[in-house]
């Protein structure tokens, strides 16, 4: 059963009636400008790819959160110095709550979508960011002046879940980078006219993020490469 579950995982377009390679590039020309699916649809067609619209959504609901997993044990080790924010990002008429982080080199460090804004998250997040292999113990950590960043953060550390060095700054004009950073997925999801479910929105942002972070020039071993199918596909089928 181990040995099937692996192999279907090599193959993860089996069953596609696309080639991987227009997959990749579909998923991630909608990840990486501001298209709608049904831009992408006459771009196929002008391609002689014929192509329906919500194909090409499915497409992105399934790869763009594998592309978010995989790209993982390509991204260069983050700088000591962060910088976490929150955002609005409106699902079905109702606003939500999109977690990001920074390092002082703008290099993205992770992002969490959130139905609430509050202490719990804040700590959701923090582990989040903690979690990752590619974040390097953070030497200080600066917030604007929300309030559930600073409990959530003295809670951590009092669990030993967060580093006891680590000092958390709540000085509002020190996050101006990060917020020009949100740019790059509000102004998307704007065209876009927002999202219509949380799991859609949760999919489709692991994709824009996971582009505009390759964007940076955040990997290790594809530096070199410009923004395009060889990259994703490289990630996909190595």
């Amino acid at each position: 059963m181990a040995n099937k579950k692996h192999k279907e995982a090599a193959k993860p377009f089996k069953w596609k009636h696309a080639v991987g390679e227009i997959i990749l590039w579909l998923v991630t020309w909608y990840s990486r400008y501001a298209l709608s699916y049904r831009d992408l649809k006459e771009i196929a067609a002008e391609r002689d790819f014929e192509l329906d619209h919500s194909t090409i959504y499915r497409w992105v609901q399934e790869y763009a959160p594998e592309i978010n997993k995989r790209i993982k044990p390509y991204l260069k080790l983050t700088g000591d110095s962060w910088k976490v924010d929150e955002t609005y990002v409106k699902i079905k008429g109702v606003w939500h709550y999109l977690y990001r982080a920074i390092d002082k080199q703008g290099n993205t460090l992770d992002w969490m979508l959130s139905r609430n804004r509050n202490k719990q998250s804040a700590k959701r997040f923090f582990k989040k960011l903690f979690g990752n292999t590619h974040t390097v113990e953070p030497r200080v950590i600066n917030v604007d002046k929300s309030p559930t960043f600073l409990p959530a953060f003295s809670e951590l550390q009092a669990e030993n879940e967060a580093p006891n060095k680590t000092k958390l700054r709540a000085i509002k004009y020190l996050n101006n980078k990060m917020e020009n950073d949100h740019k790059f997925t509000k102004s998307k999801a704007r065209y876009r006219q927002w999202y219509q479910s949380f799991l859609t929105a949760k999919n489709t942002l692991d994709g824009m993020e996971t582009m505009h972070m390759i964007q940076k020039v955040k990997l290790v071993r594809l530096e070199k490469m410009w923004l395009n199918t060889i990259v994703l596909s490289a990630v996909y089928l190595e």
